[in-house]
């Protein structure tokens, strides 16, 4: 008897038959719903309950270094940070307290009125737009040390047309590390025409407090119209009136959550899912590798469940990392979203065979111990497809990734959504399995049952054992 025999067993009583011998297209729906059913039932979560504060400037002026200094984030938890125009494309949400009030954070691209000044000019004004829409307040970003810009200007008149009732702007002056320099420095701006600029210093946290402070009006009257609404919402449910949403829907605190993190190499459509789960233009999508920089995180409620998904920067070999730029922070972002996820979309590019990352990617869900579902995307594009085609391009995947091969595969396509709402199911049945617990008793027979098959049973190693589950009682 070998040590494989003992690992199918361990497989068949920890995460059932089904995954470990399951067909390609075995993924379960949500029980009892059709497709049609499933997306009547899907809703965005809406951020309107948290106060929002949006950040806004031009490229590389700090606004990332801000918001990880307003919401008191290190280098690991916060935005990336990286001495480069552009860096910042999506929008990226960060929680902060200050004086025992609770609020969010948006961190925003660098805004460009012409289009040929940077790449995604237009999706990343598009994405600033939705930010400040979201927001109660928003607190524009400029350089001190290069002082008044023309883009600032123009910036300052977006956000006046942008404006609504009670909208407050707060324009922080960023990089005023010199106090001797800073009020002549901050000075400059008062022709932006927002009220009086405040100098800070996003690095050594000079003046963060001030901001801060100038912030709290909009952010108590943000909770005001938050508590009003749920009391109007509650008042209009207990006279019988039906509350709904098309857009938005609000999560009790007590409601199950599930982590989803999308994880893939680049250019394999891992943010066009997302968009395609949410509904909307989420995450910025081009045909160019490497569009999604930083973790974009949404969330979406199915039949009451809460599902966060999380995408991810591709991930290449690690011999083609770059460590100039900011790629190697990006990777670092995509596994640690690996890490704290339930359940990991291993995304693939269905019109190519699985290649060596692929693989290693497989590994690494495994070492991290994370619940897997394997997505082959692009599935429209593939020419001649069949039942006998599926089962062997699944058979193709099941083999290239010995690591998961457990887990099920959905041929999806984010272009066209075909499959994408099966993904909920796929996702609830993994959890289910990698959250299971197998009795003492069971485990035990299991490893009775391959040292009686081995020749020489009392020198048979056990320490493999743990790369399966969690083992917290074995008798000797």
């Amino acid at each position: 008897m070998n040590r494989r025999w003992v690992c199918l067993w361990l497989s068949v009583v920890v995460w059932g038959p089904s995954c470990a011998l399951s067909p390609p297209s075995t993924a379960r729906t949500l029980p009892e719903r059709t497709p049609k059913q499933v997306a009547q039932r899907v809703r965005r979560v809406s951020r309107g309950q948290v106060p929002t504060i949006a950040i806004i400037g031009r490229p590389n002026v700090g606004k990332s270094t801000l918001t990880n200094r307003l919401c008191d984030a290190g280098q690991t938890n916060g935005a990336i940070v990286f001495d480069e125009p552009g860096v910042t494309r999506d929008r990226i949400y960060q929680h902060a307290t200050w004086e025992g009030r609770d609020f969010d954070v948006v961190d925003t691209g660098g805004l460009l009125f012409d289009d040929s000044d940077g790449l995604f000019a237009e999706e990343i004004r598009e994405q600033a737009q939705v930010a400040l829409a979201e927001s109660c307040a928003a607190v524009l970003v400029v350089d001190g040390r290069e002082g008044r810009t023309r883009i600032d200007e123009q910036i300052a008149e977006f956000l006046r047309k942008q404006r609504k009732r009670n909208f407050r702007t707060v324009v922080a002056v960023n990089k005023c590390e010199n106090h001797r320099t800073e009020v002549s420095l901050a000075a400059d701006f008062w022709c932006l025409g927002l009220g009086e600029p405040m100098a800070c210093s996003g690095i050594h946290g000079n003046g963060v407090a001030e901001v801060l402070d100038e912030l709290l009006p909009s952010i108590d009257d943000a909770w005001e119209a938050v508590a009003a609404k749920a009391e109007k919402e509650k008042h209009e449910s207990s006279g019988g009136a039906l509350v709904s949403s098309s857009s938005s829907v609000k999560v009790e605190e007590d409601d199950p959550q599930i982590d989803v993190a999308f994880l893939g190499r680049p250019n394999v459509g891992k943010s066009s899912l997302l968009n395609r789960f949410l509904g909307q233009p989420r995450s910025i999508v081009s045909s160019t590798p490497g569009t999604t920089r930083d973790a974009v995180d949404e969330s979406v409620t199915v039949d009451d469940r809460t599902f966060r998904f999380v995408d991810t920067a591709g991930v290449r070999r690690k011999t083609r990392v770059t460590k100039a730029g900011p790629e190697e922070k990006m990777v670092g972002r995509a596994l640690l979203a690996v890490k704290r996820a339930d359940v990991v979309l291993l995304v693939l590019d269905s019109t190519v065979e699985p290649t060596d990352q692929d693989a290693a990617l497989a590994r690494r869900i495994k070492q991290d111990g994370r619940a897997c579902v394997i997505l082959a995307n692009k599935w429209d594009i593939k020419d001649d497809k069949d039942e006998a085609s599926t089962r062997i391009a699944a058979k193709s995947i099941r083999e290239s990734l010995s690591d998961v091969a457990w887990a099920d595969i959905l041929f999806v396509s984010a272009e066209t959504g075909q499959r994408c709402l099966r993904v909920y199911g796929a996702v609830e049945t993994a959890v289910k399995n990698h959250r299971k617990r197998v009795p003492t008793n069971v485990v035990n027979e299991v490893i009775r049952d391959a040292l009686l098959w081995h020749i020489n049973h009392w020198q048979c190693p056990l320490f493999f054992v743990n790369t399966l589950s969690n083992v917290f009682f074995l008798p000797k």
